[in-house]
């Protein structure tokens, strides 16, 4: 095996620069360090690997487009990634480690450290996602991309920056890269506690077709397509997914279909289309009280409400193009996104429908929420990046854009027990609008000393129709009381003491401006060794829902700090990288979960702390990942610790492929065996509780035999009963004599043991 020899990876002695080209050099870049003294250490050696380029030669040539600096002009082969900002960026390769078992395409990101994925809607509903003291939700701290193409819903009333994932097929997936905190200019909205970017690309070439079966009912049909002739990131993808679900009320119906197309653009570029669709329908158990379980008035894996559940759809297409004219790379990308989804969920049983004075007579209706969501999202992004030399060194600029807008109708309503609606809580149209700038430079005074770092402005305007503004009075009409309307048309006139007529919708705007200096500064390698700082800002875009006329600032304010020391060398035939990283991120407003709003809500300023380790060995018969993230997340106010967030993640994924001592027909039968291990240790809840820990084993083995491979896979080997999400507030399910307001614990249920047997073949192809 050989591995890369260029510079990040040399110990180069500063002893051979003579002294007076060390002073002309410090006096030359002293303005432009000075400018970028925000900035902190990135990673000067990268130590995760490159995602995998569109083919060999592309891959030699991108290389030298990195790291060489002997030559200022190079033919670009493939796509160039992009620098790397410190410690924290893992340019994550899933290779052989695809055999770690996974439900879908959010299980990935378990190969960055500090992750942690919950699933309490069911199995269309998006991944819970915890990373380094933040409960992200679904996807509302997190910036997620896949090709490029934003992920993230702005405006979504379920979570603002819901991310779902499932579209997504995980067997094209080439790589993924995962930034924990905001660092990299090229980070926008949403990019609180990091960053997540699907590269999309299909290894295995020719027609592949793969059949699993297996408990709970579970079927699921894979069909791929890569031609032989090109690269990688031409591809075509179609499955279907069916399952019955484990317990009560948890069966699932899905399917997705993603197709690209990479062609050649001149000699120094290259082209991209591609388009996918999804759609999916979905059954959820919600939460069960722990003592109902414990008195055996329910199930551990039961339901109180079986008409829980969603749908959810996603059909997006997008083109982007990448070229190099003399020292600048050029890059631009179209896209647009259609997205429907509506969920049915219930926290509370029977306790919010709380009898109003002027409400006509009724008894508890039930606590059944149904929310919809629909929108469409137009946009572009583009930049260009100059490199040059300058003191024997490479130097680099970058100017870059991002433009997106998203029209979004958003509705919730109170569902009674007959499956009507009772009460409308939310009722808006939003049209939102989002334009960012970028700055980001690359200064090398020495061959072991990188300033990188800018700048992003983005701003937000807000145009929200609120068709239900009005929803309460002090002193209702007596010639026309409101009774159980949800949405009123008389509000209270101070001047008379009564009430008077208005309209029962409301139109507000607002916009504004944020500006995001990011930075880091990388010295190294000395023998694979490589320090890193970095700091940033990052900002999280405030729900529609919470907008007022002219609101002066509409987003989150997030700034963040690290320092790391990261490790990357071959040793013999085994790539070895290593990482240890301090960090610290700030938040003025963050978001907590709410029982009765079904979804986050704004909160007071957090703070957490914390380190991370991770490690990662590959060789020529195994690969093996493993990280621990320590972390403690408070209030700033009362010091409290974060509800719902993990202090201790610990992750490991091992496989292991050899050929086998055996032979079929003349051939060599090849095996493999892999597993994924996670401990979650004990997390904070509301007044002053404890969840249970966490621990389970997946494991799977697999035999090929030129063509076909076989493979059997276990989730949850030991069967450990366990609850992945558990809250503790008060409710009331009709299930005890004596309803009580004192806060109780609540959980959904993990997946107890599953078995799957899977069959694949691979036709004209490898």
């Amino acid at each position: 095996m050989k591995f890369n020899t260029s510079s990040k990876f040399r110990f180069i002695n500063p002893s051979i620069v003579r002294r007076s080209s060390v002073l002309s050099r410090i006096l030359l870049l002293a303005p432009a360090a000075f400018a970028l003294a925000f900035a902190q250490p990135a990673r000067g050696d990268e130590p995760p690997p490159e995602p995998p380029p569109s083919d060999a030669k592309g891959a030699k040539e991108k290389e030298a487009d990195d790291h060489q600096h002997e030559d200022a002009t190079v033919t670009v082969r493939g796509r160039v990634p992009a620098p790397s900002r410190g410690a924290s960026d893992f340019n994550l390769r899933v290779g052989e480690l695809s055999r770690v078992p996974r439900q879908n395409a959010a299980d990935l990101l378990k190969l960055a450290p500090g992750i942690l994925l919950t699933n309490k809607g069911g199995d269309g509903h998006a991944e819970q996602v915890f990373l380094r003291g933040f409960d992200a939700r679904e996807g509302q701290d997190i910036e997620f991309t896949a090709g490029g193409v934003p992920i993230n819903e702005a405006g979504n009333l379920h979570g603002n920056g819901y991310a779902d994932l499932h579209f997504i097929i995980p067997e094209l997936v080439e790589g993924l890269r995962v930034i924990e905190g905001p660092f990299d200019p090229r980070q926008g909205n949403f990019a609180v506690a990091g960053s997540a970017a699907y590269d999309l690309g299909l290894t295995r070439r020719g027609l592949t077709a793969k059949y699993t079966h297996g408990s709970f009912a579970t079927r699921r049909m894979l069909l791929l397509w890569g031609p032989t002739r090109e690269s990688t990131h031409t591809f075509a993808g179609a499955e279907l997914f069916d399952t019955d679900g484990f317990g009560q009320n948890r069966g699932a119906k899905r399917g997705s279909a993603m197709g690209q197309y990479e062609g050649r653009l001149g000699r120094n570029g290259s082209w991209r289309i591609g388009a996918q669709a999804y759609t999916s329908q979905y059954k959820s158990a919600g939460v069960v009280r722990a003592d109902d379980v414990a008195s055996e008035r329910i199930g551990f894996y039961d339901t109180y409400d079986r008409r829980q559940g969603g749908d959810s759809s996603r059909y997006s297409v997008w083109g982007d193009i990448e070229t190099k004219s003399g020292d600048t790379l050029l890059k631009q990308q179209l896209f647009f996104i259609m997205r429907d989804m509506r969920l049915r969920e219930n926290f509370t049983g029977f306790l919010l429908d709380v009898q109003q004075a002027q409400q006509n007579p009724h008894v508890q209706r039930g606590d059944l929420l149904d929310l919809h969501v629909d929108s469409q999202t137009l946009g572009a992004r583009g930049s260009a990046r100059w490199r040059t030399k300058a003191l024997d060194q490479t130097q680099e600029l970058e100017l870059g854009y991002f433009a997106r807008a998203d029209r979004t109708a958003s509705s919730q309503h109170r569902i009674d027990q007959s499956g009507a609606p009772y009460l409308t809580e939310t009722d808006l149209d939003s049209r939102l609008g989002n334009i960012g700038i970028y700055g980001d430079a690359g200064l090398r005074p020495f061959s072991w000393l990188t300033f990188r770092g800018g700048a992003r402005g983005d701003i937000f305007t807000y145009d929200v129709l609120d068709a239900c503004a009005q929803r309460s009075v002090r002193k209702p009409s007596a010639a026309n009381p409101p009774g159980d309307q949800s949405c009123l048309s008389q509000q209270d006139d101070p001047a008379t003491g009564g009430v008077r007529y208005r309209e029962p919708h409301d139109r507000r705007g607002t916009a504004s401006i944020a500006v995001m200096p990011r930075g880091s500064v990388l010295i190294g390698p000395f023998t694979g060794f490589t320090a890193s700082v970095s700091l940033g800002k990052g900002i999280r875009s405030i729900d529609p829902v919470y907008i007022n006329q002219d609101l002066p600032t509409p987003f989150a304010n997030v700034e963040a700090g690290e320092l790391g020391v990261s490790y990357a060398r071959g040793v013999g035939d085994v790539e070895l990288m290593a990482r240890s990283i301090f960090f610290q991120t700030h938040v003025d407003r963050d978001l907590i979960f709410s029982e009765t709003a079904g979804r986050a809500t704004l909160a007071n300023g957090t703070t957490r702390t914390g380190w991370v380790g991770a490690v990662r060995a590959t060789g020529p018969w195994f690969d093996q990942a493993a990280n621990v993230t320590f972390v403690r997340s408070t209030f700033d106010d009362t010091h409290l610790l974060v509800p719902y967030v993990p202090d201790v993640v610990v992750r490991s994924d091992t496989a292991i492929h050899h050929e086998l001592p055996f032979r079929a027909d003349g051939e060599k039968l090849t095996g493999a065996l892999a597993s994924g291990i996670t401990y979650v240790g004990r997390r904070a809840l509301p007044f002053g509780q404890r969840s249970d820990e966490i621990f389970t084993v997946d494991a799977s083995a697999s035999v090929a035999w030129r063509m076909f491979e076989v493979a059997l896979v276990a989730t949850n080997l030991l069967d450990r009963r366990y609850r992945l999400s558990e809250f503790n507030y008060a409710s009331d399910f009709r299930t005890a004599q004596q309803p009580t307001l004192v806060p109780g614990r609540h959980f959904a249920a993990g997946a107890p043991r599953g078995l799957f047997l899977t069959l694949t073949a691979t036709l004209g192809g490898t």
